[in-house]
């Protein structure tokens, strides 16, 4: 294990290490094949699909901050999903969080049932009887995700490895919403962690990315082959680009924490929210686990608007700082309607069952004035409460032409851009 910090990690990926001319950052390796030196002597590396410089360089540093024996860097996030995947069969069964991301859940449910890879047993980690359920499924892996998207529930990840040792489990962790910066969950005995690299790894929402951790040499070797195998190692310039954000992880996270812990306070003083839904906060149901296993809260956090479904347009339209869109983790601060965008794959009883309800927000709290984000928000509450004035509902009823929403549903689900959602 590292006895760096992480800021010095981060910060010095690849600096001053280039033996050819003494660059300072690291070089871009842009080649697809490298040349052998003679006859059946290839040299450390052949093809870039298998090894590449530049993507190793970011393996190994993503292992050295999470602590692991091996760092593995895919093209996205669903693939290093899919790559570890690879470590289970047909006759295994894979225990899955009832709430995991929409795009998750939607790989592990068809892969069990589609092409019977594996089979599924999805548990409820917040209930009493998650051990019971476990035990009885007798898994080969179990697939955690904490804090959960979008509701931000928190898992005790060092009793669900004691109860995984009673039959050799593997666990494995996505840890996309806090990085190695904010938890490590390979020093709380997981296996593997994840990470979609597109989000608060890379940081500027310009690259897509995945990786994968092994705590031991031999699981990440495993993992290695088949990477090579499935063709779903990351390319030279999105792991360059994801090594150059990387550099500034510890800076961007701790103003990422500070603005969002003041957009949480502002939430709880808003009449038209229900419930707050983040790990800082001392009534959420997880604060004491997450306070004993994060080192921080972390800038992502939900909210149920008090009103009208009907009415979110209008709470959207009105907002300039925050940008409706998918995606999280970026230095820019986004928002979104997880009912519809990212767990839009969920049919309404799973989402139902997950707890998403049909009016709650996610927001991606960024780097900006933190002042501004929060004038923003009133903003787009100033213009809810503007249209729950019977008059105003009465004049966006006619503007709309009586469409229902379920028209409208239905019309949204034929859109080109979302048909991969469904």
């Amino acid at each position: 294990m590292s006895q760096r910090h992480s800021a010095t990690i981060a910060a010095r990926a690849g600096i001053a290490q280039d033996p050819a001319f003494g660059a300072v950052t690291p070089p871009l390796y842009l080649t697809s094949t490298y040349e052998l030196k003679a006859f059946k002597q290839p040299g450390q590396y052949d093809y870039s699909r298998s090894n590449n410089p530049t993507r190793d360089l970011l393996g190994e540093t993503l292992a050295e901050l999470e602590g692991g024996a091996k760092g593995l860097v895919t093209n996205t996030g669903m693939s290093a999903c899919l790559l570890a995947l690879q470590l289970i069969g047909p006759d295994d069964t894979l225990v899955i969080p009832h709430d995991c991301y929409g795009g998750s859940y939607r790989l592990f449910f068809n892969l069990a049932s589609r092409k019977r890879a594996f089979k599924l047993k999805v548990v409820n980690f917040q209930l009493e009887q998650w051990a019971e359920e476990v035990r009885a499924a007798k898994p080969a892996m179990i697939w955690l995700e904490t804090p959960s998207n979008p509701l931000l529930q928190i898992t005790d990840i060092q009793a669900v490895v004691a109860l995984a040792k009673e039959f050799s489990a593997k666990v494995v962790v996505d840890n996309t919403f806090l990085s190695p910066v904010l938890q490590k969950p390979l020093d709380l005995g997981a296996d593997i962690v994840v990470h979609s690299t597109t989000k608060f790894i890379n940081g500027h929402s310009d690259i897509i990315g995945g990786a994968l951790i092994a705590k031991e040499q031999s699981v990440g070797d495993e993992l290695k082959w088949w990477a090579n195998c499935l063709g779903v190692t990351a390319g030279a310039f999105d792991s360059y680009q994801t090594l150059r954000g990387l550099r500034t992880l510890l800076p961007r996270i701790k103003q990422h924490q500070h603005n969002a812990a003041l957009v949480v306070d502002y939430l709880q003083q808003q009449p038209l929210v229900n419930k707050v839904y983040y790990p800082g906060l001392p009534d959420h149901p997880g604060h004491a686990i997450a306070k004993a296993q994060q080192f921080g809260f972390g800038s992502m956090l939900s909210f149920d608007l008090a009103a009208d479904e009907a009415l979110l347009p209008v709470f959207f339209s009105a907002l300039k700082c925050f940008t409706l869109a998918q995606s999280l983790g970026g230095i820019e601060s986004l928002i979104c309607h997880p009912g519809s965008m990212t767990h839009a794959s969920l049919d309404a009883a799973t989402q139902k069952a997950a707890g998403i309800g049909p009016t709650l927000i996610r927001l991606s709290v960024g780097i900006e004035d933190a002042a501004e984000l929060i004038a923003d928000l009133a903003q787009g509450f100033a213009a809810v409460q503007q249209q729950s004035d019977p008059t105003a509902q009465a004049s966006a009823a006619a503007a709309q032409g009586g469409q229902s929403t379920a028209g409208s549903d239905a019309q949204f689900r034929l859109n080109p851009a979302f048909t991969a959602l469904w």
